[in-house]
């Protein structure tokens, strides 16, 4: 039994010092996106949704695979706002499609049109 409860204690700090990594909260929302891509010397459209959200970004759901290092404009279907931001890592596949992980150019904490937590806010630990 202890050792069970030292495993759930072990995963519970690995998330801890998981979210203590990240520069921002993540929000979970879908939001429309359309994010414009240059291919060839064309410029291509390609629709998306996101899985979650940040000041720095978003992981999106892409029917289309981004190489790592792509560099786009990703607008807000909601807002029609707009920023540039490029692909972080590699993508991997899921059944919606392919998770992109997307950083913008600059932080940009309004893009989503969201109040995000603190910087010092922590979830409970019910």
């Amino acid at each position: 039994m202890k050792q069970t409860s030292e495993a759930a204690s072990d995963r519970s700090l690995s998330t801890l010092a998981g979210e203590e990594r990240r520069r921002s909260h993540r929000v979970i929302i879908r939001v429309p996106i359309q994010l414009e891509i240059t291919l060839a010397g064309n410029d291509v459209i390609v629709s998306a949704v996101t899985v979650a959200v940040n000041i720095h970004g978003a992981m999106v759901v892409c029917p289309r695979l981004l190489e790592s290092g792509t560099e786009l404009v990703m607008r807000n279907d909601r807002t029609r706002e707009q920023t540039t931001a490029r692909v972080t890592r590699a993508p991997r596949e899921s059944a919606e499609g392919y998770l992109i992980p997307l950083e913008f150019t600059s932080p940009s904490p309004k893009f989503w049109q969201i109040t995000f937590p603190p910087s010092n806010w922590k979830p409970s630990d019910s």
